[in-house]
């Protein structure tokens, strides 16, 4: 398999606020909620760089389109790492995400190897690592 990874889809209980969230807290770019003609098709997305989107949709529609049952979310099955140039940048970052609504899970602090991180969640309990590593241009 080629590494094509396009989308990258979190599932929410509610559009609107994690809309907000991501758009208006965190500054993302998005079009706003589209699909809102179709059972099951209201999604957001959010340009984060070159041909990759983040995608916020329902747990119900996924688990509709799936086949799957609806089952409770777990925080620690996933987490999206967020990686900036400098360790002042995790700071505001992990700012500009508490100021948003954002539960601060473990505040930025220097790591065992050698950067510094910090972890957040959203509004639907989704994991964001926010980092600066020093061994990434």
């Amino acid at each position: 398999m080629k590494p094509r990874i396009t989308v990258i889809t979190v599932c929410v209980d509610d559009l609107e606020k994690s809309l907000k969230f991501y758009r208006d807290g965190l500054g993302l770019k998005t079009e706003g909620i589209i699909g809102k003609e179709f059972e099951h098709g209201a999604v957001a997305f959010f340009d984060l760089q070159s041909e990759l989107k983040l995608a916020i949709w329902p747990r119900k529609s996924l688990a509709h389109d799936s086949g799957l049952p609806l089952m409770a979310p777990s925080a620690t099955e996933l987490s999206l790492g967020h990686n900036v140039s400098s360790k002042a940048e995790v700071d505001a970052v992990m700012a500009q995400a508490k100021s948003a609504g954002a539960v601060i899970v473990k505040p930025a602090q220097d790591t065992f190897w050698g950067g510094y991180a910090g972890y957040f969640q959203d509004p639907d309990q989704h994991l964001w690592e926010v980092v600066w590593n020093p061994q990434w241009a």
